[in-house]
């Protein structure tokens, strides 16, 4: 009985410690926000384009700060995502930076779905930087969620999980003058949530055009080294033969996504570093799946798991086939109903 009041207040203790870790990851991560607002150019809010009012610095990349701002016209929250280029970069660099950017508006702005974060605006600041003007989701992201909670139970993943599945499915298929996309990114950072707490996919930087009629058809691979490579399939890291593609790619990212959100660590190369898990060849070594006895998980989710991470990517379903998988279907009301907390 004395074992057992010890090993409850030792798990209240280990609770405890974790609750206060990530209260402190969190204030940290604040810190550093407010750290980046108080250094940026933007800082004293101008009015930009005559009509967006900044409000605070929500996140910081390379080259790039998103703002919350407002829009006067449309009266709206947005997000202001304002690239900046360095004045001292050579022109061709700036050049291929500007390249990159309109691309993935001209990508973007086609795209029309309650799933995908909606892009309504872009402009040029002055001859250094320029905004893109997005759908402000109040909520948090993936990533951030899985940080505080680490995993999930399992109906939430899969409500999670139906959701970018319908956005997959949209973005997936060409529709009228528009084409099939294979998104390339996909990773919790790029899973947003609304004020619902419904998921959006964001972030088309790295997203290819299939230009042909049939989605499921492959395309020469001519961006290897790109991505986040923990959500990449074996595919993207042959080397010294011309490798193709297809939204297969997708499928693989988001079996890992799925597995994170259930088991709280991704698959594979789980502690690596990016430069570690390329010299380790992780991934092309990723032959088969590990599935952990805990928790527990329904058979059809760990199936589902299975038939995303094939390493084969002949043997890997499609994104279409995905969505036909038993585990989507079985009590599907369109995950779109199921709200995720976050």
């Amino acid at each position: 009985m004395h074992l057992e009041t010890l090993h409850r207040e030792e798990q209240e203790l280990l609770t405890e410690e974790q609750t206060l870790n990530d209260e402190k990851g969190a204030h940290i991560r604040a810190l550093k926000r407010v750290a980046s607002e108080d250094a940026s150019r933007f800082r004293v809010r101008p009015k930009l384009h005559n009509r967006y009012v900044l409000d605070c610095l929500l996140g910081k990349g390379g080259f790039s700060e998103v703002w919350k701002g407002y829009d006067l016209q449309e009266l709206r929250e947005v997000a202001v995502k304002i690239h900046q280029l360095d004045p001292r970069w050579p022109d061709s660099k700036k050049e291929n930076y500007t390249k990159h950017v309109s691309r993935e508006y001209e990508i973007h702005r086609n795209v029309r779905h309650t799933r995908i974060v909606s892009l309504y605006d872009v402009f040029e600041i002055d001859n250094n930087s320029f905004a893109t003007i997005l759908e402000c989701c109040q909520g948090t992201d993936l990533d951030t969620l899985l940080k505080r909670k680490k995993r999930l139970p399992e109906p939430q993943a899969r409500a999670i999980l139906l959701q970018i599945l319908t956005g997959m499915q949209y973005l997936s298929q060409p529709s009228g003058s528009r084409q099939g996309i294979i998104h390339y990114d996909l990773k919790p950072g790029n899973i947003l949530f609304d004020e619902f707490g419904d998921a959006k996919i964001t972030d088309f930087g790295l997203s290819k055009i299939v230009d042909t009629p049939d989605p499921a058809e492959s395309m020469e691979l001519t961006s290897q080294g790109a991505g986040t490579y923990w959500y990449l399939p074996p595919e993207c890291f042959v080397t010294g033969e011309q490798v193709r593609i297809s939204n297969k790619v997708d499928v693989w990212s988001i079996g890992v996504i799925f597995y994170q959100m259930i088991y709280g660590k991704r698959p594979f190369g789980e502690g690596k570093s990016q430069d570690k898990l390329l010299a380790d060849h992780t991934m092309l070594n990723a032959q088969e799946v590990h599935l952990p006895e805990r928790p527990d998980v329904s058979e059809s989710g760990k199936e589902f798991i299975k038939q995303c991470l094939m390493y084969d990517q002949a043997f890997r379903p499609t994104i279409a086939q995905l969505c036909d998988n038993f585990y989507v279907l079985q009590n599907n009301t369109d995950g779109s109903l199921i709200s995720v907390e976050n």
